[in-house]
């Protein structure tokens, strides 16, 4: 008996600590895993920088006839998903006139603002045109001297 006293006495000392016994298990504990492999989140890389929506575009009015509502296609390049050769795709969007002050062939550009209706969440705004002449100012005062030309004697 006094070999398997000392034995008994060693496992009496033993005490099993664990959650789960006789039910004492909190349900937080249970509910969040504490796995290592999802408590650690990806973080993006640091050169590079952060994606935001864009928030204007230009593009060219092709319907007006709606009250302070223009239609506006706005053509972007995209490559080819085969080809890899650069392609123009047109998209529609609604756009705010408050004004009623477009007309169709208008370009204007989009800012992106609160929704407005359920598809419209862009203002128009007017863009001035690109390829106007310059006005060209009187050459004589230019140079300063008298041309030629103009001179009587």
């Amino acid at each position: 008996m006094s070999v398997t006293s000392p034995l008994l006495s060693q496992f009496k000392s033993l005490t099993i600590s664990t959650p789960f016994l006789h039910g004492s298990s909190s349900l937080s504990r249970l509910s969040t895993p504490s796995s290592s492999i999802t408590s650690q989140k990806p973080s993006p890389p640091a050169f590079l920088p952060p994606i935001r929506a864009m928030r204007s575009m230009q593009g060219r009015v092709v319907c007006s006839t709606n009250d302070k509502t223009v239609s506006v296609e706005v053509t972007r390049l995209a490559p080819h998903p085969k080809y890899k050769r650069r392609v123009r795709k047109k998209k529609k969007y609604q756009a705010h006139d408050p004004l009623n002050q477009f007309q169709v062939g208008d370009y204007v550009q989009l800012e992106k603002s609160r929704p407005i209706s359920k598809t419209k969440t862009f203002v128009a705004v007017p863009v001035p045109p690109r390829n106007q002449p310059k006005v060209k100012e009187e050459e004589n005062q230019e140079l300063g001297l008298p041309l030629e030309s103009l001179q009587t004697s």
